[in-house]
C-alpha cells in the first residue's frame, strides 16, 4: 500500500512538472516573424509584417513607392544599408521630380517605425513620406538627394522624427529642404 502511494505521488509530481513545463514554453516569447528585403525592387514592396533590410536596395519603381506599410504596428529597419532610388545621383531628378516616386510610404497607418542607421536616396519624390498618419517614428536615418524632400509629413500627426540627417534634399526651383 505504502509503494502504490508512493508511486502515487510521483506521478501526481511529474504530471504538474509536464504541465508547468508546457506552459512556459507556451508563454515563452516568440521572436516576431520578419521578412528580409535586398536587391532590385521593380514593383511596389508591401510590408505586412516587420521587415529589415539585410543589403543594399535598388528601387526600379515608376512613378510608385518603393516600399509602402501595408498594416499597422510595424518597423522596417533599415540596418544600416541604402535604399536608392533612380533619381540623378547629383541633384535628386531627372528634369522634375515624380510623383508618388518615393522611397517609403506610410499612408493611413499608425504606430509604425523606420528605423536606422540607414540611406534613403536619390528618389524622385520624398525619400520618406509619412501621409495621413499617426504615432510614427523615424530615428537614425540619412536621407540625400531626393528631388522633394528627404522627409514629408503630411496630413499626420502625434509623430517623432529623431537623430535624422538630411542632406542636398530638394532643388533649386523646389527646395524642399529636409523635412
Amino acid at each position: 500500500m505504502q509503494g502504490s502511494r508512493a508511486l502515487g505521488i510521483v506521478a501526481l509530481v511529474t504530471a504538474g512538472l509536464i504541465i508547468i513545463t508546457i506552459v512556459r514554453v507556451s508563454s515563452a516569447q516568440q521572436t516576431p516573424i520578419e521578412e528580409t528585403i535586398s536587391g532590385t525592387i521593380s514593383v511596389t514592396r508591401t510590408i505586412v509584417q516587420n521587415a529589415r533590410l539585410t543589403g543594399d536596395v535598388t528601387c526600379a519603381v515608376n512613378a510608385a513607392p518603393c516600399i509602402q506599410f501595408g498594416a499597422p504596428g510595424l518597423t522596417l529597419n533599415l540596418n544600416g544599408f541604402t535604399l536608392t532610388g533612380q533619381g540623378d545621383p547629383a541633384t535628386g531628378c531627372q528634369s522634375s521630380s515624380v510623383g508618388g516616386e518615393g522611397g517609403i510610404l506610410v499612408s493611413n497607418q499608425q504606430d509604425e517605425t523606420i528605423q536606422g542607421p540607414g540611406l534613403v536616396q536619390r528618389f524622385k519624390a520624398d525619400g520618406i513620406l509619412l501621409l495621413n498618419s499617426t504615432r510614427n517614428l523615424v530615428a537614425h536615418v540619412t536621407t540625400s538627394t531626393n528631388c522633394r524632400s528627404g522627409i514629408q509629413v503630411n496630413g499626420s500627426s502625434d509623430n517623432h522624427i529623431e537623430a535624422v540627417v538630411s542632406v542636398k534634399n530638394g532643388t533649386t526651383t523646389a527646395p524642399c529642404g529636409g523635412l
